[in-house]
């Protein structure tokens, strides 16, 4: 179980959903890596652990970016999440186009495994986001 902090900084809901998405992918490494060799073998364990490498770091990268850059100007920090997208979506694009040329993985435990890593990782750090309490302040105004 993830602890709250007791004096929550303003970017302990980032915070927040970085650990709940590490932890999602940590459990869909286990599961599909299991489930991936009673399934297809080695090579089904080739493609969940290259899934979830591939998967968990194109989301983890958003949500690491975007805690990385809450503290700079507003105009560099869209500079660093627009690289840092270009930069992975490069990344992914390379990896799935050198992988063709190889058959040691099972590309079905590849597909699913990076589509379960897509929607766990994401669907955690919105867990995690959303479980946080951020004070907010009720100023009444007499006008």
């Amino acid at each position: 179980m993830v602890s709250t902090p007791s004096n929550p900084g303003p970017d302990a809901p980032l915070r927040a959903a970085l650990r709940y998405g590490i932890a999602g992918l940590a459990v869909l490494v286990v599961v599909s890596a299991i489930l991936s060799s009673l399934i297809a073998g080695l090579p089904g364990l080739w493609g969940a652990l290259i899934g979830s490498a591939l998967g968990g770091a194109f989301i983890l990268t958003t949500a690491a970016s975007v805690l990385f850059s809450a503290k700079i100007e507003s105009g560099l920090q869209g500079l660093v999440l627009l690289g840092s997208w270009v930069g992975k979506l490069l990344l992914a694009v390379i990896v799935v186009a050198v992988l063709q040329n190889y058959d040691f993985y099972s590309r079905g435990a590849l597909f699913l495994t990076v589509v379960g890593a897509l929607l766990i990782v994401l669907g955690a750090e919105t867990y995690g986001l959303l479980r946080q309490r951020v004070p907010t302040v009720h100023v009444d105004r007499d006008l």
